[in-house]
């Protein structure tokens, strides 16, 4: 019988080689997202980013914090825009960026 953390685990491969403590810390910040506690989420993001000032991960998180939770379109722009900087051909980061851009140009 497998244990409910076998199943819990990330259901996808980890194909940025994040370390355990990036992965839960990752997860953490998600969660913290979700129950609307965007101050700790973001300590933790940028804390990770630190760590890892091109870890693609966390800038799509920070992004995703700034245009959905914050509304802040400009900073979220450019968090993507720092992805497509290291990975041109991520087209999640390159739509969100659109969405936003789009959002600075309404009137």
């Amino acid at each position: 019988m497998l244990s409910a953390t076998a199943v819990a685990g990330p259901q996808w491969r980890n194909v940025y080689r994040l370390s355990e403590h990036q992965l839960e810390r990752l997860e953490e910040a998600e969660s913290r997202m979700e129950m609307l506690d965007i101050d700790n989420a973001e300590s933790i993001l940028l804390e990770l980013l630190e760590e890892d000032s091109d870890c693609v991960p966390v800038l799509n998180n920070l992004g995703h914090m700034h245009g959905r939770y914050l509304s802040e379109w400009e900073k979220a722009v450019e968090f993507y825009e720092r992805v497509l900087q290291i990975e041109p051909d991520n087209a999640w980061a390159r739509d969100e960026r659109r969405r936003y851009q789009r959002y600075l140009t309404r009137d």
